[in-house]
């Protein structure tokens, strides 16, 4: 490992590596002196004139722990729901992070027939709304899922997206929730129609019932066979999703819904680009939006020109996820495409990066940061209007908060299941990091643009309300010293009030009122927003 001085140093441990392009002052921090005396400064200039993608919202998914959680653990489900979608701020601190979106998992029905389904992780088993008579649909099955939706509406979340990883295995080739062929979907070509109603059927009762199912994905991460027992999951070519996605269009028209449709759930963003091959096919958008192509689907009612990937495995350096982010934007300008990052953990485990190099030995501050820059970089260089977590909860034994916002605590222990009878919760700093985000920049805020010495290890990104009463910053301060930022903001706009929320190892999301405007003191290794309120 390279050495360098202390006082340039980032985050450190096995996830983060000092970077040499840091100017830090020489001066270190000491507790006898105010922090004031050692902040690095930065200006930041922020235009208001000058606006880039409307935001959608940001969510994250209730698979798998929620339907079991909010079916089971009748003394926690609240809590936990109250800490992923409420607004409220009580004695400044946000008693939630506001998800704006929240996205549902339309199971293949692997929970109902067991270990026959194929699926041996039991608790990534998932129902299905298909009743024991295989025609009928039971409105009374998933319920720990509904739980959880009807809390995040109560809460004010404004869309939800229903999203399938495998189809319902009464209609696969193997009756099981998991594939045996290879790049081709598990479905069987008889049952497409089937299938599309299933969904549409779905989706028009949830409506009826005061939801708004603003999207449909119906394929998942499409280019993998899922051939393993994990999980629920089916491949799909190319020219497959297109045919689903037609069928799909068929029903959502026939049930007089608005629904659209949201394709296409690569695991990557390569995929998108062309430089990635999925089912002998490249330049992915081209085959979706070209007339003439076998997978055309330009002309059909509920899709839009609208793609989402996920940000797994583009995701280990800084210039790294910039420049495929970039690509993804041209391809995306190209064709006229709005992005979505529909789905993101701290997947890997190792990686050759000298700026991760796993998860194992990071804290969960380091952890938290490192999201930062996948969500900003999204944000800012792909420029993505919506942009998800991966899943909402998970036991706290098996994955740190590598893959979740919400830590369970299995009555069993280590050793522990979900099943095992009511356990306790607890926040992760991934929670509150993405609740920078989640809880200020709500639908329909622009990103503005924002002008600072931008690096690795500082940036910071903002956003204009729709009316144009308020203003929102987000920074990311990976040093181990504090950044003063010297701001100016274009346009005469005057703030009467500036709040900060600040999560780091100490704080989640801690409210401040901020009296010098101008200048602000942003803690060491932190996340925090600026609401500038006119």
């Amino acid at each position: 490992m390279k050495l360098y001085n202390i006082s340039a140093l980032i985050i450190c441990g096995a996830l983060f590596v000092a970077c040499s392009d840091n100017a830090y002052d020489p001066g270190e921090p000491n507790p006898g002196r105010p922090a004031e005396d050692y902040a690095v400064d930065k200006n930041v200039n922020i235009n208001p004139s000058v606006t880039y993608q409307t935001i959608a919202g940001f969510s994250a998914s209730d698979a798998w722990q929620c339907a079991w959680v909010g079916r089971d653990w009748t003394n926690s489900r609240q809590g936990i729901a109250d800490l992923l979608f409420s607004q409220e701020i009580e004695n400044g601190q946000p008693k939630g992070i506001g998800l704006s979106m929240w996205r549902v998992n339309l199971g293949g029905g692997s929970a109902e027939i067991g270990d026959a389904s194929g699926i041996t992780t039991v608790h990534r088993r998932a129902e299905s709304y298909i009743g024991a008579d295989g025609k009928t649909l039971d409105w009374t099955k998933c319920q720990g899922q509904r739980f959880f939706m009807e809390q995040a509406r109560k809460a004010g979340v404004e869309k939800f997206v229903f999203f399938s990883n495998c189809p319902p295995v009464q209609w696969t080739y193997n009756g099981q929730g998991r594939s045996d062929r290879g790049e081709h979907s598990n479905l069987m070509p008889s049952k497409y129609p089937a299938f599309a109603n299933y969904m549409a059927d779905v989706a028009r009762h949830f409506v009826d019932e005061g939801y708004n199912i603003s999207h449909i994905s119906p394929i998942n991460e499409p280019m993998v066979y899922w051939d393993g027992h994990d999980q629920e999951g089916t491949a799909w070519t190319v020219s497959e999703s297109a045919k689903l996605a037609r069928e799909l269009d068929r029903a959502l028209t026939e049930r007089n819904l608005d629904t659209q449709i949201l394709l296409a759930e690569n695991d990557r963003w390569d995929y998108l680009n062309g430089d990635r091959d999925w089912s002998g096919k490249t330049d992915i958008a081209s085959h979706y939006w070209t007339e003439g192509d076998e997978a055309y689907i330009g002309d059909l009612r509920h899709a839009p020109r609208l793609f989402g990937a996920h940000s797994y495995w583009t995701d280990t350096d800084w210039n790294g996820m910039r420049e495929v982010r970039a690509k993804a934007a041209a391809k995306a300008n190209q064709f006229g495409l709005e992005l979505w990052q529909t789905e993101w953990c701290m997947l890997g485990d190792e990686h050759n990066s000298d700026e991760y190099s796993g998860h194992g030995s990071a804290t969960d501050m380091e952890r938290a940061l490192y999201m930062t820059r996948v969500i900003h970089n999204d944000l800012t260089v792909a420029n993505v209007s919506s942009w998800s977590y991966w899943v909402a909860i998970d036991g706290r034994d098996m994955h740190n908060n590598r893959w979740l916002l919400i830590f369970l605590d299995m009555a069993g222990g280590s050793k522990g299941s979900v099943f095992d009878g009511e356990g306790s919760y607890a926040p992760s700093l991934n929670l509150w990091a993405l609740g920078n985000f989640s809880r200020f920049i709500r639908p329909g805020f622009k990103r503005i643009d924002l002008e600072t010495s931008e690096s690795r290890n500082f940036f910071g990104s903002a956003y204009i309300s729709p009316d144009g009463k308020s203003i929102v910053a987000v920074y990311s301060n990976f040093s181990q010293k504090p950044v003063r930022i010297n701001t100016s903001i274009d346009g005469g706009f005057t703030a009467s009030t500036v709040h900060s929320y600040t999560t780091s190892t100490s704080k989640s999301l801690q409210e401040a009122t901020v009296t010098d405007t101008g200048s602000i003191l942003l803690d060491p290794q932190s996340v925090t927003t600026i609401v500038y309120n006119l």
